[in-house]
């Protein structure tokens, strides 16, 4: 598989989940929270909509964008390890989310892994190419 490859799969990561949220708020939010914390108001919809809207953005920049090596480094660290801290301190500290937020714990664990194989095989088709 080439890197333009894995980039088109990380894009989809984003696009899947961002745009289940996108179209269907109400469902992730009900799904994604313990009941203590679920709120069910079309306001909360409204914010869980505008989450799944930026993730399909980002998807959508990462799908349409030429990633270098240091793009995959970069966004895999900076980009995924916030999000594992984010993850954890919510579903196993606070334990607000409920057992259904592992998918996105699980998405993210994907995207760093997606990265780091991204960036070396980048890496390498710039070692073969040349362009640095």
């Amino acid at each position: 598989m080439t890197a333009l490859g894995i980039q088109r799969i990380l894009a989809s990561v984003f696009l899947g989940l961002g745009g289940w949220a996108l179209l269907f708020p109400a469902t992730v939010e009900r799904l994604g929270f313990t009941a203590d914390h679920y709120i069910g108001t079309d306001a909360s919809a409204v914010l869980k909509g505008c989450f799944g809207a930026q993730a399909c953005l980002c998807g959508t920049v990462i799908a349409l964008s030429q990633f270098r090596p240091v793009t995959f480094l970069v966004f895999g660290v900076v980009g995924s390890v916030p999000f594992f801290v984010f993850n954890y301190y919510f579903l196993f500290v606070e334990n607000m989310f409920s057992n259904w937020m592992t998918l996105d714990f699980v998405g993210n664990i994907v995207i760093f892994f997606l990265c780091i194989v991204g960036y070396r095989k980048a890496k390498s088709e710039e070692n073969l190419t040349g362009f640095n």
